[in-house]
Formats: structure tokens, sequence, C-alpha cells
């Protein structure tokens, strides 16, 4: 029996084997048929030489959110409050956080002792006046009896001369002696000395400034009189700009020295933002006349004006300063805090982007292939941001051009190619 059921068994494992065998000769013949030509295998293209790749169509996608840098909010003006005049607080008008416009009165310093010159000056200008109108009918007075005397000697030299004419006559015709004639002579001539004497010194009071000394002590009393008003009214110490007041350090019956600093007035209105920024970062902004800004939790999105970007790099930051300028009626943009400038806008987001993958690392340099009919031309490409799998391309290839994905570190530049789907 045993003998009988191994014949058995093996019988049918010989049906078995002839039953797989011929399924496997159908299979082969149909994996023969020309339904799947030789040609289209990678194995077959290997041998033609050419290479299998798959590819993608380049397209412009968003490669992220706008590029942001923190910038600082200052005041626009900052100017130190300085008491110009000296003297003791007597009332204090304003404190620190108050708002203030320009000239508006902070505080006031006692003016007792200056009133005190005051008066003192005023006398002294009025000594000086009165010394004035005096020295001025002196010397009139002096111009006038000079030309008295030149008068008086002018008519007696006159006389004189013709005495001395009639002496010579008389001594012509022998009826004067030679002593009258020298005498009469030497008369005329002192007088004339006189006379000349006389001219000089009219000629002296009338060319001379006699008043000059009281004058000047006139015009040294009346600028005097102009220091003491000023400083009179800087004894109201004044907001050097309009703004917040931001620091204010005086007590009442303090004594301030002239020339001291005592607090400070920031204008906040405008604002001002203020970043730097890096070499790359300031590329993105030059050229821009405004830039988006919003401060987290307090404002909403707001453009504001690029006041100023360095053409140069800051020699102590090592970076390019950037300024921009935001109406702030309201108060509240807050010196001091900070603030998110958007680089670039939302549509300088949707650029050429190419799989991360795709790119072909040589050295230093990047390369894509790019389908050119049945072939690929290697490419340089200059690359950007990165986001998850793709990467933004600056340039070396342009939207729509076909780009090898796959299969791309076995080809060498116009290689021929297949695309495999």
């Amino acid at each position: 029996m045993n003998m009988k059921r191994q014949l058995f068994t093996i019988k049918q494992s010989a049906k078995l084997f002839g039953v797989v065998a011929l399924s496997a000769a159908i299979f082969a013949g149909c994996s023969a048929s020309p339904a799947a030509s030789p040609s289209a295998t990678p194995a077959n293209a290997a041998e033609q030489g050419v290479k299998v790749v798959k590819t993608a169509k380049i397209t412009k996608q968003k490669i992220g959110n706008p590029v942001e840098q923190v910038g600082d909010i200052v005041s626009s003006v900052q100017l130190d409050v300085v008491a110009k005049s000296g003297g003791e607080v007597i009332e204090i008008l304003k404190k620190r956080g108050d708002k203030v416009e320009k000239g508006e009165v902070l505080f006031r310093l006692d003016p007792t002792d200056v009133l005190i010159q005051k008066d003192l000056n005023a006398v002294s200008i009025k000594g000086a006046q009165a010394g004035l109108v005096e020295a001025k009918q002196k010397t009139s007075n002096g111009i006038a009896d000079a030309k008295d005397a030149v008068s008086k000697l002018e008519t007696a030299v006159s006389d004189l001369e013709k005495a001395y004419n009639k002496a010579r006559n008389e001594y012509d015709l022998g009826t004067a002696t030679k002593t009258q004639l020298e005498q009469a002579e030497t008369a005329l001539t002192n007088m004339k000395k006189d006379l000349e004497s006389a001219r000089r010194s009219l000629k002296t009071a009338q060319e001379t400034n006699s008043l000059a000394q009281v004058e000047t002590s006139l015009e040294s009393a009346q600028v005097s009189a102009r220091s003491i008003d000023r400083t009179l009214s800087n004894l109201d110490v004044k907001a050097p700009t309009s703004g917040v007041i931001t620091d204010l350090n005086v007590t009442v019956g303090e004594t301030l020295a002239p020339g001291g600093r005592v607090g400070e007035v920031q204008q906040t209105n405008p604002i001002k933002i203020k970043s730097q920024l890096t070499e790359a970062s300031a590329a993105l902004v030059r050229g821009k006349g405004e830039l988006i800004f919003y401060i987290p939790g307090v404002t909403d999105k707001a453009s504001a004006k690029v006041t100023y970007l360095s053409d140069v790099i800051n020699g102590q930051s090592k970076a390019y300063d950037l300024e921009l300028e935001v109406p702030n009626p309201d108060g509240k943009l807050k010196p001091g805090s900070k603030a998110q400038v958007e680089l670039t806008k939302d549509d300088e987001q949707i650029v050429p982007v190419i799989p991360s993958l795709s790119i072909v690392r040589e050295g230093g340099d990047s390369f894509v292939y790019i389908v050119n009919g049945e072939t690929v031309q290697k490419r340089k490409v200059g690359l950007g941001r990165l986001n998850e799998t793709n990467q933004e391309v600056l340039s070396g290839v342009k939207e729509g051009e076909m780009l090898v994905i796959s299969g791309q570190h076995q080809l060498k530049d116009q290689d021929k190619i297949k695309v495999s789907n």
C-alpha cells in the first residue's frame, strides 16, 4: 500500500510541474510580444547611449513670507533743555511725560538779581547820555571859540600888514627909522605865527571826535541793557522743540548754573524707525520709497517713508543704516519700542523655483540640466531662498523651461536623453 501511495504522489507532482512549466512558457511568450518595444526600456535606452530622465516644468511659486527686519523706534528729534541763565527755580509748569510746543515755558528762575542789574544799568545809561550832551556842548563851544580866535588873529594880521607897509613907506621917505620898520615887521611875523597856530587848533577840533570816549560809554551801557533783557527772557526756560518731555530734573528752590543741561524734549510726530541691514538685505530695499512695518499686538501694517539708506557700510556697526519716517499724531508709536519692517512685499515672494534635489553641486557652484529637444544643457544657476523642498533660482533658467529632476547626476552637457513618465 505504501508503495502505491508513493507512486501516486510522484505522478501528481509531475503533472503539477508540467502545468507550472507551461505557464512560464506562455508568460515568456507574452513578454516578447510587439506590445512592449525593446527601445522603451531603460536597459535598451542605455544600450543606445540615451539616458532616461524625469523632467518637470519650471514654475513660479511663493517661496515664503516677506523678508522682515527688526527696527528701533526713535524720536525724530532729541534736544536738551538747557538753563541758559543761572538762578533759583521758583516755579515749575511742566513735568516729565507732558506734551509741549516749541517755546512753551517749562519752569521759571528768580529774576530779582537780574532786575537789580537792569536798574543799575539804566542809571548808567542815563549818566552816559547826560555826559554825551555835555560833551557835545563843550565841543561845540570849543570849536566856536577857536573860530573866533582865528577871526580875531586874521584881523590883527591885516592891521599889522597895513602898519608894516606904512612904516616901509615912511622909511623910504626918510620919516621913519630902520628900527621902527624892523619892529613893525617883527610884530607882523609873530601875529602870522599866532594865526597859523589858531588855524591848526580849529582844524584839530573839527576833525577830532572828542566825544568818542563818552559815546563808547553810552554804547557799552546800551549793550549791557540788551544782555540783561536776554538774561531776563532766559529765566523762563522754554521747550527747544515740540514733543514730549522725556527728562526734567529740577525742583523748586534749586539754584541752577548757567549752561547746565536739565532735561530733554523728544519730537514724536513724526517718528523714526532705524535699522541696520546686511548687504543682501540692503539690496532688497535699495530703490524703494516706502516699506511696510508693524508692531505685533500694537499696530496694524502701515507704510513708512524711506528717508535714508546708506550707500556704504557703517564702519562701526559693519552694516547699512536704514531710516524710515512715520507720522505719529496719536502717539501710538513709542520711542524705545521695536517694529517689524518688511523689506519685501507679498508679490516679491512669487519667484521661479526648482526642486532642491535637481541641483548638481560641483565645488562651490550649482548646476541644473535643461531639456533642449533630445539633449540637455548644463546650466550654472544662482540660488536664493530655500523653502522645504524648493529653492528660489535667481539666474540661469527661466519660467516654463523643462528641468531634469531625476537622473541628472548621470548626465553631462549635450547628453541625449529620453524622458520617462
